[in-house]
């Protein structure tokens, strides 16, 4: 079973380098407490964290397809944030996501599949795109969406509604 780590805590002052609004969130981003919001498109968001952060198609803003998991992907998630010239990163989605939001944007993710398939020949033909990896990022997230995710975000539904990780006797929320 996997546990939960909780980022937020540990962000200190590189808190003020997410000033992104819910509101403004894009909808590719996954459930949890990182998203992008009203990001600009200068395109800094994978240099610095490239497991975590992918490009939208039409403006090339940044949005979180991976929640950080460790330490490091947490300093690289601040690395991006603080390199995001309208500080459009927010970190406050524990307080915003609820377990049925979770649950629905989950009954929705064929929606996120469909855009990253429509989109896979732009990314590839992009040269500003390509040079970061885009499209080799969209196929981990598709993959990432028909894989580990669920498991991740039955992990986040069980600390939304416990405020504390699972341990192995715990059984986690359904989807």
């Amino acid at each position: 079973m996997n546990l939960y780590f909780d980022p937020v805590p540990l962000l200190g002052d590189a808190r003020g380098a997410f000033l992104g609004r819910w509101a403004d969130r894009k909808w590719l981003n996954v459930p949890g407490p990182f998203y992008g919001a009203d990001t600009d498109n200068c395109g800094t968001g994978r240099i610095h964290a490239p497991e975590l952060v992918l490009y939208e198609a039409d403006h090339f803003t940044e949005y979180v397809y991976r929640q950080p998991r460790t330490a490091q992907e947490l300093q690289q998630m601040v690395d991006a944030a603080e390199a995001e010239a309208f500080s459009g990163y927010g970190c406050d989605g524990d307080i915003h996501w609820t377990p049925e939001a979770v649950r629905d944007w989950w009954r929705n993710r064929g929606r996120v599949e469909e855009y990253l398939s429509s989109r896979r020949a732009d990314w590839e033909t992009d040269d500003a795109k390509a040079g970061q990896g885009v499209a080799a990022a969209a196929e981990n997230y598709a993959a990432y969406l028909g894989g580990e995710l669920a498991e991740h975000l039955r992990v986040y539904l069980f600390w939304l509604e416990e405020r504390r990780s699972p341990i192995v006797t715990d059984r986690l929320p359904e989807l």
